[in-house]
């Protein structure tokens, strides 16, 4: 049995559709998991129906959010219905020693490269 051009082509179309379907499902899911990493307490996010929040809290067994819509105003949202995080929560950066504030100067920062007078070895020999 011996497949014409017109076989051929809704076959390779075909192929085609099935093998973009599949990457963009994989897209999707690759999207919905990195939602969810930021979706963290203290960050603010917006709703499906675009709701605008701060989370306080999150419920993984009830699948519930709790937003903070206004100073003092809690509501308890699906977690789904969260669409978009708007600024994700802030991580603590990690502290710097004193030495290393000290030896590393900002961007713009004058460092004084003019030698002193005063080492340890010429205070001794005055003495």
């Amino acid at each position: 049995m011996a497949f014409g051009p017109f076989e051929i082509i809704l076959l390779v179309v075909l192929a085609a559709l099935v093998f973009f379907m599949f990457r963009n499902s994989r897209k999707r899911q690759a999207e919905a998991r990195e939602l969810q990493a930021k979706v963290v307490p203290g960050a603010k996010v917006m709703t499906n129906f675009g709701l605008f929040g701060t989370i306080e809290s999150i419920d993984d067994e009830e699948n519930r959010v709790e937003l903070e819509v206004a100073p003092g105003t809690v509501v308890t949202v699906h977690r789904q219905t969260v669409a978009r995080v708007i600024e994700p929560a802030l991580v603590p950066a990690v502290d710097e020693t004193a030495d290393e504030v000290a030896s590393e100067p900002e961007f713009g920062e004058r460092i004084d490269t003019t030698p002193t007078d005063e080492t340890p070895d010429t205070k001794k020999s005055e003495d």
